[in-house]
């Protein structure tokens, strides 16, 4: 579907032409007509998949058309991280450069100063994370009660992290009358009772989600704590490593491995949750614009980002959840790309490593070799290609697990 069969305003029009937009993906092309149509809908759609369009561009188009007298806030998203909110921000702007609308974004970790300022000076639309939210409604500096519009976006990641409560507070401020749009990755029995709560006889825009055959190849790789340094430096001698991202469990871990790297002669940067913001946005930056050829990240950076033209995956501590398994491998292999994810398993990940293949319906094939210690698994792909293999995976005693 074209994007102009959905018969979107001029200046509207004008940016998506402009940004490249031609044909609607599929979370688009179900969930905009839906909100055309002024109905509540719940829309199932992960990362990557051209949902945050899905929403803005309708929204951008409906408060065209209901202009009021004076500019009060009439749409409210909220997101569960601030670098979603900045990235939700920063399309709302790029595809409404020609309306009259305003946005500001709305998030912790930052002075309230420059928020409050937007907010007095009128803006349309505020894309935020409930904490932030909350301290301004509270303030009497943020007033939903014109609210024609609310975006609950990534919910099941908002609720993953103990914001329903917040959520809630939220809601209760804005309007009884509204249009009411949720968006999850998955479907949760949380979720679907958010939703019974929150949506008034909704649509339901559901993609069918299949990792794309032949694109994400995983690697396992058993291997003793002591020596996965060792390993991913010999790992990233390979020039096929073109960008990268390194998961860790823990922040500290993060910021001292990527000063490893560093030290070792790569171009490594630390995104983790003690960061201030300026810092995480430098550390973004660089890595989509290529200065940074690694990033290593806990599981901040596993979902609700945009980078781009990730070739691989490195799990340096297999995640905690099968889920965070799937989110991170979903790092790679985005926009018809190949894509390449490592894990590293000891003798401690039995558990959590039975439950990711369980979750993810991995099927390991051993990959030939003098010693057994390295297996690779495709989805949906008969002939699996022997990667990382070009050095021998460490083999040795069990010790415990690095903390």
């Amino acid at each position: 579907m074209k994007f102009k069969e959905f018969n979107l305003k001029e200046e509207i029009m004008m940016q998506v032409e402009a940004v490249g937009y031609k044909d609607a993906t599929p979370i688009q092309e179900k969930a905009i007509p839906i909100i055309l149509d002024g109905r509540d809908i719940l829309g199932l759609a992960k990362t990557g998949t051209g949902k945050t369009a899905a929403f803005v561009l309708p929204m951008l188009q409906k408060l065209c058309i209901s202009q009021v007298k004076g500019r009060t806030v009439r749409a409210l998203i909220i997101a569960p991280t601030r670098e979603l909110a900045e990235q939700i921000n920063s399309t709302i702007l790029q595809l409404g450069k020609y309306t009259r609308l305003k946005s500001v974004a709305i998030y912790g970790g930052v002075s309230t100063k420059s928020q409050v300022d937007a907010l007095r000076g009128g803006v349309d639309i505020v894309v935020g994370c409930p904490g932030r939210l909350l301290d301004l409604i509270n303030q009497k500096y943020l007033m939903l009660n014109k609210i024609e519009m609310l975006v609950l976006d990534e919910a099941d990641h908002m609720l993953d992290m103990g914001f329903l409560k917040d959520i809630e507070k939220i809601i209760k401020q804005t309007p009884k009358v509204k249009q009411m749009l949720l968006f999850s990755a998955t479907m949760p029995k949380e979720i679907k009772s958010l939703a019974s709560k929150v949506l008034v006889n909704p649509e339901v825009a559901e993609i069918e989600y299949k990792d794309p055959v032949k694109l994400i190849e995983h690697t396992l790789c058993h291997i003793e704590s002591s020596q996965k340094k060792d390993k991913l430096l010999s790992l990233l001698e390979d020039p096929e490593l073109e960008s990268v991202i390194v998961f860790t469990n823990s922040k500290h871990k993060a910021k001292n491995l990527s000063r490893i790297l560093e030290h070792k002669g790569h171009k490594s940067v630390n995104f983790q949750g003690n960061l201030s913001q300026n810092q995480r946005e430098n550390a973004l930056d660089g890595f989509r614009s290529g200065h940074y050829k690694i990033l290593v990240a806990t599981d901040i950076a596993a979902r609700g980002l945009d980078i781009p033209q990730v070739t691989h995956v490195v799990n340096f501590d297999l995640p905690r959840t099968a889920e965070a398994f799937t989110h991170r491998s979903g790092r790679t292999g985005r926009a018809n790309k190949s894509g390449k994810v490592l894990s590293f398993a000891s003798a401690e990940d039995k558990k959590i490593l039975s439950e990711i293949i369980k979750v993810n319906k991995l099927k390991f094939e051993k990959i030939e070799g003098k010693e057994d210690t390295s297996t690779v698994a495709k989805k949906e792909v008969k002939k699996p290609k022997k990667t990382w293999t070009n050095k021998k995976p460490y083999s040795g005693n069990k010790t415990k697990t690095e903390k």
